[in-house]
């Protein structure tokens, strides 16, 4: 059995969209609290560390319960810096420092305010389910179907977006196509032997966990901002139904 599920929340301090954004306050907290709070409810994760490179961030994780036993280097902390170094740093870090080796890495972006506690769980229970898959990914079904999407070449003309088999595809109705589903980026869980040894977040095989399109709520813009305060403000969404309580230490 799985005993050692770690929770990572990546947040480094530069942001473009809207600065400042992970301690920035959403409805009354830090927006990086959000993700702390429900990784420290999960009932399968057993730590929850902040990545960061910004002192700011690190106090204030520590305040909403984080650990924050390092502070990312720079050279991992850039506007293009993918996911795979931040967390090769994480636990290559922790080994050599604490000699800590979790089975599992869980990763909470601080931009999904709104992630189900229950969600967290499933998707590390599948993992233990499933020891020959390498990674767990939260999708849903998308709004927009990408078989009815094109590009614009230079010559001005437009071109589907996806070569397919079907006579014209752009002009079936959605229920001929096939099924397709949105990566959300909600909660993703891999074995960390995924991430040190075959270089991925996810490796080869990945499995899905589908969830609500009306569950993913993501923040990456000043309107996305406002309209998901809104939802908890209002009592629409309330933290009840996400399963977790926002606590400062």
């Amino acid at each position: 059995m799985v005993t050692e599920a770690l929770a990572i929340v990546p947040a480094r301090g530069g942001s473009k969209s809207i600065p400042r954004k992970n301690i920035r306050l959403f409805a009354g907290y830090p927006l990086i609290a959000y993700s702390i709070a429900a990784g420290l409810a999960a009932e399968t994760v057993t730590r929850v560390i902040v990545s960061t490179d910004d002192e700011e961030i690190a106090v204030i994780a520590r305040r909403y319960g984080a650990e924050t036993p390092f502070l990312r280097p720079a050279d991992f902390s850039q506007d293009q810096t993918p996911d795979l170094p931040v967390f090769q740093h994480a636990l290559q870090w922790l080994e050599e420092n604490e000699g800590y080796k979790p089975e599992i890495v869980v990763q909470l972006r601080p931009t999904s305010p709104f992630r189900r506690v229950h969600h967290i769980d499933q998707a590390v229970y599948r993992l233990i389910e499933r020891p020959d898959a390498d990674a767990v990914r939260t999708v849903c079904v998308p709004f927009q179907n990408p078989f009815k999407m094109w590009r614009i070449t230079e010559d001005g003309l437009m071109h589907p977006l996806i070569d397919t088999p079907f006579q014209e595809a752009y002009n079936l109705p959605r229920q001929a196509l096939p099924e397709v589903y949105w990566q959300t980026g909600y909660v993703d869980a891999a074995w960390a032997d995924t991430i040190l040894d075959k270089n991925s977040m996810t490796g080869d095989n990945i499995l899905p966990l589908i969830i609500p399109p009306s569950d993913w709520i993501d923040i990456d813009s000043p309107d996305d901002w406002r309209r998901a305060e809104r939802l908890l403000e209002s009592g629409e969404l309330t933290f009840e139904e996400l399963g977790f309580e926002i606590k400062s230490v």
